[in-house]
């Protein structure tokens, strides 16, 4: 596929807040994925990053005063109308009140007011800042500008509080930016297409504090949600507890918790989309019985009985009109037959295998190794991939299969 960001004009503002070093990480990737990068840094973030260091990086000077020590002048007007994108991360609440207000201080919010093009936002500051009233009053202000905001992480915060406040991972920018430049592409069988699509483990409660569940992280359906959405799709993405986010605007993300939400979810929706994929590690047993209360230890030994959970894929099989329909195999032996078997008794136009035996397969992992059965009698074999390649190597069969 091309590069999204080949040539693209980001303009990137700095401020000080101390996620201000993660920066360098997102830098060096746009520009290593062609993209032209140029730094304005406010005075504060000195504190936090060098300009040689954002300089290096980038390939161009850093701009930080409406002057430079020759006393020529940076323009903000040129600066604002030669980006294709404007993105300011760290943004701390002190430019983030500045933006809401206009208060031109400093060559960067000059920059900000002179700006033709896309703004936008990733918030970074401590819990109790983040969510105060005058921080939500000021994000809003902002969106109804029309700037972006990039959702804020939760986590171990500088001043050793935990919570939301972390400015989201430079790995999560750059797939913003990349989501942005992307236009799908008007041969795309998936355009105006309802994808649905499920991700992530299921949990079965035992107790308030204890479940069954499984090591699923969700990175497999949410790259199949991205890449469907990129290629023009509607996407619902159904998925179980995961830490994963969906960043493009054509994906509706649906959260669930047991493998009976998820089920309730599907059928929600399944009768009005084109394609489903069922790419969801769901639990098959669930605990017979719930305790309301937190289990004590009790005993040496402890019995919990289950009893099997609605098989999700085998009934969206059954009910199967005009949908195409994908079942995900993830095996540990006699790969190639389960999976076969799987795509017969459960009426599915295609089936990804996955092996626990190879190497860079399976859960949690950012690589994936299939094989994909179709219900003509094709196989066809993947070399190991990452995910977000695996997840276009699907879709393009799928596409294929359309016509």
């Amino acid at each position: 596929m091309a590069n999204r960001l080949l040539g693209k004009k980001v303009l990137l503002g700095v401020t000080g807040g101390i996620a201000a070093y993660k920066i360098l990480s997102l830098i060096r990737n746009l520009i290593k994925n062609g993209a032209e990068v140029q730094v304005i840094m406010t005075p504060d973030a000195h504190h936090f990053v060098t300009p040689l260091s954002l300089s290096t990086l980038s390939k161009k000077p850093v701009y930080a005063d409406f002057y430079n020590q020759e006393g020529t002048w940076n323009s903000h007007v040129e600066l604002g109308l030669w980006a294709d994108i404007m993105l300011i991360a760290p943004c701390t609440a002190h430019t983030l009140a500045k933006m809401a207000t206009g208060l031109c201080d400093n060559l960067l919010m000059g920059v900000y007011l002179s700006a033709k093009c896309p703004v936008w936002v990733a918030p970074a500051m401590d819990l109790d800042m983040y969510v105060h009233p005058t921080t939500k009053e000021n994000l809003n202000t902002l969106q109804s500008f029309g700037n972006v905001i990039i959702p804020v992480e939760e986590g171990d915060l500088a001043s050793g509080l935990s919570g939301l406040g972390r400015m989201a991972e430079p790995e999560t920018l750059f797939r913003h930016l990349e989501n942005f430049f992307h236009k799908p592409s008007s041969s795309s069988s998936l355009r105006k297409k309802k994808v649905l699509i499920t991700a992530g483990p299921t949990f079965e409660a035992i107790d308030p504090v204890r479940f069954i569940g499984n090591h699923a992280s969700g990175k497999m359906g949410f790259a199949l949600a991205e890449e469907a959405a990129h290629r023009g799709a509607e996407v619902i993405l159904i998925s179980g507890p995961s830490s994963m986010q969906a960043l493009h605007p054509n994906i509706s993300l649906h959260a669930v918790t047991s493998t009976l939400e998820m089920m309730e979810e599907v059928f929600r929706y399944y009768d009005r989309v084109d394609i489903a994929i069922m790419s969801a590690a769901v639990s098959d047993y669930t605990p017979k019985y719930f305790s309301d209360q937190k289990i004590k230890k009790h005993h040496d030994d402890f019995v919990i009985e289950l009893v099997k959970n609605p098989d999700i894929l085998k009934k969206m099989g059954e009910h199967k009109q005009h949908q195409f329909l994908v079942g995900f195999a993830l095996e540990t032996q006699n790969e190639e037959e389960y999976a076969k078997a799987k795509l017969a008794n459960k009426n599915l136009d295609m089936i990804v295998l996955n092996s626990l035996q190879d190497s860079g397969a399976g859960f949690k992992s950012n690589t994936n190794k299939i094989t994909i059965f179709t219900k003509e009698g094709e196989s066809r074999v993947f070399d190991l991939k990452t995910k977000k390649e695996v997840a276009q190597d699907i879709l393009d069969l799928v596409e294929q299969k359309l016509g």
